[in-house]
């Protein structure tokens, strides 16, 4: 069997994107402003999530799955699902699980992990 495997900005902990087979497969996306609301978190995850995925040559409306990390499930679930009804193309969107998670600093509200098809 023939893998194919590419690695985009590989670091030495993890890559932000490895695309193995025609899949996109991207590293835990958080917002880079970590002093916003949920609201402006979840506008630059998204945003983060599209600048990825246009790097590796796929889209949103090619998404496969997506998991989704809050750090607090019962005061930002609404919210979240607004952002991403608003933003996912009405028919495309991917298989996702939602939980509420510990996250790697206090002030990060919401992580997304997600993979795509590449054509």
């Amino acid at each position: 069997m023939n893998v194919t495997l590419r690695r985009i900005k590989p670091g030495p902990r993890l890559s932000r994107v490895v695309i193995c087979n025609g899949i996109a497969q991207l590293a835990g996306i958080t917002a880079p402003d970590r002093s916003q609301d949920i609201h402006g978190q979840l506008r630059q995850v998204l945003a983060r999530i599209e600048e990825h995925l246009a790097e590796a040559g796929t889209d949103k409306t090619r998404l496969v799955s997506t998991w989704i990390i809050l750090k607090d499930v019962a005061r930002d679930f609404a919210a979240l699902n607004a952002a991403w009804e608003a933003w996912i193309p009405a028919g495309c969107a991917p298989a996702r699980a939602t939980w509420q998670g510990t996250l790697a600093a206090p002030e990060i509200l919401v992580e997304m992990i997600v993979s795509a098809a590449v054509e």
